[in-house]
């Protein structure tokens, strides 16, 4: 290999990384958004729409897909602009939330309209040729040294936190008994 490939690919390998843990909190933002629209989407309101939905053609299809994207960006800068004003915390706050509510809203919009979708020829092989990409940048991230012990701490602290049990009266296990109660209360709905 020349030096400059090898250079060029030392220099692009973080890039690659950082992109992947994007990936994986992308997909994490997907999973979360589709059980919430699942929830959501017992409501006779959105059965309708979403009923709607999948009647579309592809064109309208594809410019519902793009809809969400295309709206959630001036909150976005809206959100960098108070971070510049010294409201850091706020702006943050702002992104995440539009970046789970732009999550949620493809992710259902994409599952609605997917047959539709994928009848156009360069959307199909497009989304083929990202999820390949992104499988393979996946794969890279966990196949590093890194990943493997990040994945050891997490499995270390999930049996500690199964195990470890706190004092009866103490802040923890009265939280955890506010958790069970609440948790309860909400699959009971």
């Amino acid at each position: 290999m020349k030096p400059f490939h090898r250079f060029c690919r030392s220099l692009f390998a973080p890039l690659v990384y950082v992109a992947a843990l994007l990936l994986l909190l992308e997909d994490w933002l997907w999973d979360l958004g589709m059980r919430l629209l699942d929830r959501l989407s017992s409501w006779p309101v959105l059965r309708r729409i979403e009923a709607w939905i999948c009647t579309l053609g592809p064109r309208a299809a594809l410019a519902l897909f793009v809809l969400p994207a295309t709206l959630l960006f001036p909150v976005k800068l809206l959100a960098l602009w108070a971070m510049a004003q010294g409201h850091a915390l706020l702006g943050l706050l702002v992104i995440v939330l539009a970046k789970v509510a732009g999550a949620a809203a493809v992710a259902r919009i994409f599952l609605l309209t997917r047959p539709v979708l994928m009848t156009i020829v360069w959307f199909a092989r497009l989304l083929h040729w990202f999820l390949a990409l992104k499988e393979r940048w996946i794969e890279r991230l966990r196949a590093t040294a890194a990943w493997r012990q990040v994945g050891a701490l997490a499995g270390r602290l999930r049996h500690w936190r199964r195990h470890a049990v706190p004092a009866p009266g103490s802040w923890i296990a009265r939280f955890r008994r506010l958790l069970r109660r609440f948790r309860a209360r909400w699959r009971a709905r």
